[in-house]
């Protein structure tokens, strides 16, 4: 066979509708069908809304072959990865970080044991795998250290509905009805993703310049028992309905989030690239972000870095954004610069190219 039509079929330990590295594996195939390679997706956990586009991990064995690559997405510890690593193709790994275990050990349990084991898988695949692509330089340092021999940036694949959707037109006349100061965040609802931090801050926001603001926190539970302490801490310093967490939406409802929010705030501790930031972005939606992990890198100038979440500053800093029509043009503008170095054509060049080399090397 000849190695440009090398079959690429890609590994996952959970493909589930709306999560960002499962939007990435989808792209990811469609590139690599687009390359000439034949590829299929297996994974351990097939998700409502991806059957028919998936395979259960049980059949690959079935599919070894001459002239076979796999390419693991890795983002957390699963058996997956023990069924990529006996599996006698040629190996590729697609790094998307893993959470570190002591920022969810309290609320998820089992997720820090996945996490502990993930990073033990990533050290163990590490001389089996000939090239690892990287989500950031972050993520990239991260497989330097543990002893991956080629590794490469490739920016993950960002569904490109989250950029190009039209807002469902209900949904952003009831956002905008209301004429109030809109906070947005877009996430997993997890420790990690410190939506109990942006809450504590949006309360100082309200009490010191706006008490009409609205605070939106938009994406799926990672478990609910994080979710409801949210909820509880909302309602304990009396926010009321000014917070919404809507869960995981559609294309449509998110572009409408995006479209009547004011500023996007994340305070993460934890995020191998963060996609909403450059969503937001290229929505001309300012940002202010916690300087943490991989997300000074996905900001860049594009948006206000702090280096501390104390609520005062956080604050002061979206009302800098809200007051200043200057200050906000001119983050608007370069998040938008920003945002096309990070553009959907841009990324798929580089997981192209990534691919390419490393299948003719």
């Amino acid at each position: 066979m000849n190695r440009a039509a090398a079959r690429i079929d890609q590994v996952i330990p959970a493909i589930i509708e709306h999560d960002a590295v499962s939007n990435h594996t989808f792209e990811a195939q469609r590139l690599l069908r687009g390359l000439g390679h034949p590829s299929e997706i297996y994974a351990s956990i097939i998700g409502p809304g991806t059957e028919g586009r998936v395979l259960p991990l049980a059949e690959l064995a079935r599919r070894a072959g001459p002239d076979q690559w796999l390419l693991y997405q890795c983002s957390i510890g699963s058996p997956a990865a023990g069924v990529f690593r006996d599996h006698p193709a040629r190996k590729l790994l697609d790094y998307h970080n893993i959470t570190p275990a002591p920022l969810v050990e309290r609320w998820l349990p089992p997720l820090a044991a996945e996490s502990r084991l993930g990073r033990e898988q990533l050290r163990e695949l590490a001389p089996l795998v000939e090239v690892a692509l990287a989500d950031s330089p972050f993520n990239r340092s991260e497989l330097d250290e543990v002893g991956y021999r080629r590794t490469v940036v490739s920016p993950i694949l960002v569904e490109s509905g989250n950029f190009t959707a039209d807002p469902d037109p209900e949904l952003l006349g009831r956002l905008r009805g209301r004429h109030a100061t809109t906070w947005l965040f877009v996430g997993q609802v997890a420790p990690h993703k410190a939506q109990h931090d942006i809450v504590r801050a949006f309360a100082c926001y309200r009490q010191v310049y706006d008490p009409s603001a609205r605070l939106c926190i938009v994406g799926r539970e990672m478990g609910s028992a994080y979710r409801d302490a949210v909820g509880r801490f909302v309602a304990a310093i009396g926010l009321g309905d000014s917070v919404e967490l809507p869960g995981s939406v559609s294309e449509a409802s998110l572009a409408a989030y995006y479209e009547a929010a004011d500023v996007f705030v994340c305070l993460s501790e934890h995020e191998g690239f963060c996609a909403p930031i450059i969503e937001a972005m290229a929505r001309a939606l300012p940002v202010v972000a916690y300087a943490a992990a991989a997300v000074p890198g996905t900001v860049g100038d594009g948006g206000v870095l702090l280096a501390s979440k104390e609520p005062e500053l956080v604050a002061a800093a979206v009302h800098e954004i809200v007051a200043d029509q200057l200050e906000r043009a001119r983050l608007v503008a370069a998040g938008r610069a920003q945002a096309a170095r990070f553009s959907l054509s841009g990324a798929r060049r580089a997981f192209e190219e990534a691919i390419t080399a490393a299948v003719a090397g």
